[in-house]
């Protein structure tokens, strides 16, 4: 696994007849593994000569597909071909400015709570007085 990958080098191995893919800045050749692939050739050859970190992970591949992806790794991107990170979209209430949301989702409770016992008393004691 010694040799180093440019992603000049990654793009030319495009089709059926030689097929690389970069997962987590690994080089993969899976020419051969094609027809053995589950998910059927096509779907490597839509990742073929480019990045599929993102496909290979939103399919949620098991340990022994990991396993096996050893057998067909051929190198690493080099530092100037590895692939961009891509910004996570922030969930609400996760890490940076949850002042809002925070307050959000205990504040809001709170009040309705408080109208719904006000609401209540004021129905009850009306009733009781008549």
């Amino acid at each position: 696994m010694s040799q180093s990958i440019t992603f000049e080098e990654l793009s030319k191995h495009k089709d059926s007849k030689s097929l690389w893919i970069a997962i987590h800045d690994q080089v993969y050749d899976v020419t051969k593994f094609m027809e053995e692939h589950p998910g059927g050739e096509e779907v490597l050859l839509e990742q073929a000569g480019g990045y599929a970190t993102d496909a290979f992970e939103d399919v949620g591949h098991s340990t022994d597909a990991k396993d096996l992806m050893k057998t067909y790794l051929i190198g690493k991107m080099t530092e100037g071909s590895k692939e961009p990170v891509k910004e996570k979209l922030a969930r609400p209430g996760a890490s940076g400015d949850s002042s809002e949301s925070s307050w959000l989702s205990w504040g809001v409770p709170l009040i309705v709570a408080l109208l719904a016992t006000y609401a209540y008393r004021y129905f009850t004691s009306s009733s009781n007085s008549n």
